[in-house]
């Protein structure tokens, strides 16, 4: 059964992502929940299929690709943390070249922030995050769900790309490079709202620790 259940798992976690954003549905639910109902409700019903997901990972029957030792456990203790604080940083914010961003209208190139660093904070974030638990995660059932979101990230950059610059036309390559000239001068539109957005990454990251032993069994401290 477990299998079958990490086979169900993958099913509902890409039919929760692709099937509410359909063209004849997403206007359907829009129009009914409001847009930003819309979002919470998309957000909240994405990451409960996510923890189904890697939930089934976890009782798949194990088939050991290569052994565990305890150093391991400490890399994504230490990269969830910039991962944490990447997110703190893009989710909300105005974002032209990606997706997740927000006011894209009001976007600053002068006053960047994370966008200055790149052009897809959340995919970067992604891709991290499944890197760094492939590593002690050596079973077959992990390192295919790992392995398929840090493949889907990478992916991802080149595929949102060609879609904004499609959509956007001269006006993306003009706001490229002015982002990419004020590399030396590019700063937060608020700096008091930068160090806010770092204390939550932060709070994110230890709240994530507690959580982590009763959503997905493992303890991130060992």
């Amino acid at each position: 059964m477990g299998w079958l259940e990490f086979t169900l798992a993958w099913v509902g976690f890409l039919v929760t992502h692709s099937l509410p954003l359909r063209p004849p549905i997403r206007p359907w639910l829009q129009a009914r929940l409001g847009q930003r109902g819309f979002t919470i409700a998309y957000s909240a019903l994405s990451l409960a299929a996510l923890v189904w997901l890697i939930g089934a990972a976890g009782r798949a029957p194990v088939v050991l690709l290569w052994n565990w030792t305890p150093w391991q456990g400490h890399v994504p203790l230490a990269v969830m943390l910039p991962v944490c604080v990447v997110l703190a940083l893009a989710i909300g914010r105005p974002n032209p070249f990606s997706f997740g961003g927000a006011h894209n209208d009001r976007f600053d190139p002068t006053h960047a922030g994370i966008v200055r660093m790149t052009r897809h904070p959340i995919l970067l974030a992604l891709s991290l995050w499944a890197l760094a638990h492939v590593v002690p995660n050596g079973d077959l059932a992990h390192v295919l769900l790992f392995g398929f979101f840090a493949i889907f990230a990478a992916i991802g950059v080149r595929l949102v790309d060609r879609r904004r610059q499609r959509d956007m036309g001269v006006a993306w390559h003009r706001l490229h490079a002015e982002v990419t000239s004020s590399l030396g001068t590019a700063r937060p539109t608020s700096w008091g709202g930068a160090i806010a957005r770092g204390i939550a990454g932060v709070a994110f990251y230890v709240g994530l620790i507690w959580v982590h032993p009763w959503l997905f069994g493992v303890s991130p401290l060992g």
